[in-house]
């Protein structure tokens, strides 16, 4: 009995699997006109953006990060100890080199100075006079009324007063000196800081913070690192002539913001950075508008070569597989897959080296809905009036104004 309720069992099992795959097939023969007509040789074409491949001289840029350097920057000591009289100057000034501004009191050393006059008075009398009893003796030892001994006394006390008034000299110019350190000028042309030292206080040479930073900020430098990869780069430029190095505003962040100034290349650093694998590259801007300060951070973009009459593509069109980047040819109403070269890229531009000619249609909006052979329609940027690939916008199917219309 109980071998034929088993045996029951398992032709119930067997009927119902029969059953579930019955309605399996049918389900699926039902939906197969839908699975060919979605195939790609039946699909409906695909709305897509499109340019023409150009060809143009494309600059080759390396981007770095930089920090503003002042190209002089002085900070002004005092020579000498003493009260500060008057401060000629206001905080923020521009000032030329030479510019006077501020004075110590200079009574103490005029003083000094006078002293060392008076005494090269007195020992310039004392050396006239010796010279005279140097005469007189010379003609009294020619006849013999007085020793050679005293003449050559003589001749020693004017050789002893001589040395004597150069010193004294010596002592003027040095007074002289410490008397013109009563006026501070500046060393430079350039833009004056915080004054440290306020007016009645007493300024030391030994003061650390001295009484004024002066900076100069035109022309200003930028001192910048790239990879040590782009060593042989770099020095080739800069054999060939002068490199164009353009300063970029850090938070805008991209080759299309408006530079803050543009120079060149002043010096390429004569060793690398082992800990960090760096080279370091000093820059010379103009600064008329002082746009770069000293202390900040800039964006920096140096030109090291130029390819001429390359084919180039927007960014859009570009994009990255398993197999390396590709872009979407259209001919004849299908996107093809392209296989590409890239010879440079930004954000901007890509050149190509291998797999697009000039003229060729490619795919700028719209290639991740696409496969190789994939019908396109090809649609009008709406929204760009300048047609910029880059930033154009398309209206979505079925949107209330309806589709765009295709190209012509």
């Amino acid at each position: 009995m109980a071998r034929l309720l088993d045996r029951r069992r398992v032709i119930f099992l067997l009927v119902v699997a029969l059953i579930s795959v019955g309605v399996w097939w049918l389900a699926q023969s039902r939906r197969r006109p839908d699975i060919v007509a979605n195939r790609p040789d039946h699909a409906q074409p695909i709305p897509v953006l499109v340019t023409a491949a150009t060809r143009a001289d494309v600059p080759i840029w390396l981007d770095g990060l930089g920090t503003v350097v002042a190209f002089n920057n002085v900070t002004i000591h005092s020579m000498i100890d003493g009260p500060l009289v008057d401060v000629l100057f206001a905080e923020g000034d521009e000032v030329q080199a030479g510019a006077v501004l501020a004075h110590i009191d200079p009574r103490p050393w005029q003083a000094a100075l006078d002293q060392a006059v008076a005494r090269k008075a007195q020992d310039e009398a004392l050396l006239a006079n010796a010279r005279l009893d140097e005469a007189r003796y010379g003609k009294l030892v020619a006849q013999n009324f007085i020793s050679a001994q005293t003449a050559d006394t003589a001749r020693a006390t004017v050789a002893q007063l001589a040395a004597q008034v150069r010193g004294d000299q010596a002592q003027i110019d040095t007074a002289r000196t410490n008397l013109s350190y009563t006026t501070i000028t500046s060393p430079n042309a350039g833009r004056l800081g915080i004054r440290q030292i306020d007016v009645g206080n007493i300024i030391h040479a030994a003061d650390p913070s001295g009484l004024v930073v002066v900076t100069q900020l035109r022309p200003i430098l930028v001192i910048f690192t790239l990879p040590q990869q782009t060593l042989p780069q770099v020095a080739a430029a800069i054999a060939a002539g002068p490199v164009e190095v353009i300063a970029l505003p850090q938070l805008a962040g991209g080759p299309g913001a408006d530079p803050l100034d543009q120079g060149s290349v002043t010096a390429l650093d004569n060793q690398v950075d082992s800990s960090t694998g760096t080279i370091r590259i000093k820059a010379t801007f103009p600064n008329e508008k002082l746009l770069l300060w000293p202390g900040g951070f800039v964006n920096v973009r140096i030109r090291v070569r130029t390819l001429h009459d390359a084919v180039t593509v927007p960014p859009g069109a570009v994009q990255t597989g398993p197999a390396g980047p590709y872009a979407f040819v259209v001919t004849a109403g299908h996107a093809r897959r392209r296989p590409v070269r890239v010879a440079y890229q930004d954000q901007t531009i890509v050149a190509i080296e291998r797999g697009i000619d000039a003229g060729e249609q490619v795919v700028t909006d719209g290639a991740s809905r696409l496969d190789d052979a994939s019908p396109v329609q090809i649609e009008q940027p709406i929204g760009d009036e300048r047609g910029d690939a880059t930033s154009r916008e398309r209206r979505a199917p079925g949107a209330q104004d309806g589709p765009a219309a295709p190209a012509d």
